[in-house]
């Protein structure tokens, strides 16, 4: 047991930083990276540039501790440039900002010289992870989002609740818009189709009802999709 805390607390740079323990550090820090890249995909969409970033973003991060290790001077002034960052785009989803944060903790690991600690934290969570989403923790039935254009004359209260009745299992109207230079409303439900396979009969049976106007089905977008 004593072994095995001097192994896992073991610091590569308590006697100082070397060429040696900082090529350790890093390569340590982007083998991990791109395992947190690789784990973030896995079940998950995202971009090539997220992945990068992921993967690079331990070896950042490291290198920015090792050069204010112990300097409270540096340290200070390198959080006061971290606050001038503004963040312009879209908010991320919960999966990637907990890749950010995992890519964060194992790049301080590295950083201060636990490079196996680094290792251990990120296969308990990597395991974690995995054994979550193959239990489906959290998931429910997804939902899809459903639009439909009808004549500005029909009345659209309840003009498609026995089909959305015997097709959904789950209905909310979302939203309510004119369109076609009014001549037209724009309905926006989010709904759970009973039964997969059933989303041709169920569109036709909508254009039945609003004059073989527009209508689509498709999942719901991201809020970034809708900016």
């Amino acid at each position: 047991m004593d072994s095995l805390s001097t192994l896992l607390w073991n610091n590569v740079i308590a006697g100082g930083l070397t060429a040696g323990s900082f090529l350790i550090c890093t390569l340590v820090s982007l083998v991990l990276g791109v395992g947190i890249g690789l784990l973030h995909r896995y079940k998950n969409h995202a971009s090539r540039g997220f992945l990068l970033t992921l993967a690079i973003l331990p070896a950042i991060i490291e290198i920015i501790i090792m050069m204010v290790n112990g300097n409270l001077g540096a340290g200070v002034a390198v959080a006061g440039a971290f606050s001038l960052i503004r963040f312009r785009s879209a908010p991320g989803s919960a999966r990637e900002i907990t890749s950010i944060f995992l890519a964060m903790a194992v790049g301080l690991a590295t950083g201060m010289g636990y490079v196996t600690a680094a290792v251990m934290f990120f296969i308990i969570m990597a395991a974690v992870i995995l054994l979550l989403l193959s239990l489906h923790y959290g998931e429910e039935t997804e939902m899809q989002e459903l639009r439909v254009n009808i004549p500005e004359q029909l009345e659209y209260a309840d003009v498609f609740d026995d089909l959305l009745d015997r097709y959904t299992s789950r209905r909310e109207l979302v939203r309510v818009k004119t369109t076609g230079m009014g001549s037209m409303y724009e309905l926006k439900y989010r709904v759970c189709l009973k039964q997969s396979g059933t989303e041709k009969a169920f569109l036709d049976e909508i254009r039945t009802r609003n004059g073989n106007l527009t209508v689509s089905l498709g999942r719901v977008p991201d809020q970034k999709d809708e900016l």
